[in-house]
């Protein structure tokens, strides 16, 4: 074998076996003395890496159960990124695509949950404000959400989840949230109520520019409610709480 390849060879040995000593033998020659240090290197870099983002998913699973899902990752997962804050990312869609247990069905939207706050808050993203009327009327202007707002909507209800409550079965309605930034570079979250989910969801997918008023109208109408002049009474105090939290910023300038 000629001896670039065979030095390729050797590499691909030793990084099978740090991924998984236990079913990967070392590259021979090696002193294992050595190999340790490179073996927890690897291991101990990862584990603290994903645990900075992701530390009720760790407490939830415990010390073993959280070695354990780290060790799986290295081994079965091939990331297809070299930064360091993209592998939370990583970890999050290993599980998603993972069969789901039937003790912790949840796991993959609490990864998902942990891992939004990391995502936004290194998010380049930015607000045009000089497109925007802070103190416009949000019924009869368009309202405008913030970049930095995301909605996210889950089965299971993960802002609760800790080790004195893991459900096993996901509620009748699902559990609707908004992860926002706010100018002091802060994150935050908000569970919103279903109907509030939609009417932001409305805000942001608005390319015809109906108003506040319109927004709740429609929605109004595609719930059945029976009372559209009420559900207008209520979106306008819950447009007001998003604006005071920074999710909406306002109205759209109009001239």
């Amino acid at each position: 074998m000629p001896e670039a390849l065979a030095f390729q060879e050797k590499q691909r040995e030793l990084a099978a076996h740090i991924r998984d000593p236990e079913r990967n033998p070392p590259p021979a020659g090696i002193e294992d003395r050595r190999l340790a240090v490179y073996r927890e290197l690897f291991f101990n870099n990862l584990d603290a890496l994903l645990r900075r983002t992701f530390p009720v998913l760790r407490a939830v699973l415990g010390d073993g159960g959280w070695r354990a899902l780290v060790r799986e990752f290295m081994i079965r997962h091939r990331a297809h990124t070299p930064w360091f804050l993209e592998v939370p990312r990583e970890l999050v869609g290993f599980l998603a695509a993972r069969a789901e247990d039937p003790a912790l069905p949840f796991l993959a939207e609490l990864a998902h949950y942990e891992w939004a706050e990391l995502a936004l808050s290194v998010s380049p993203a930015s607000d045009d404000l000089a497109a925007i009327d802070p103190d416009g009327d949000l019924l009869s202007g368009v309202p405008v959400k913030s970049v930095l707002a995301w909605s996210l909507s889950y089965r299971f209800p993960v802002h609760r989840i800790s080790n004195d409550f893991r459900p096993t079965q996901a509620p009748p309605q699902p559990t609707c949230l908004v992860i926002h930034r706010n100018p002091d570079d802060e994150t935050a979250f908000l569970e919103l109520n279903p109907a509030t989910a939609a009417l932001l969801e409305r805000i942001a997918d608005n390319p015809g520019g109906a108003s506040g008023r319109e927004l709740l109208l429609a929605l109004a109408a595609d719930l059945g409610y029976a009372d559209p002049a009420a559900l207008v009474g209520h979106g306008r105090s819950a447009l007001a709480e998003l604006r005071a939290r920074g999710i909406l910023l306002g109205t759209r300038r109009t001239g």
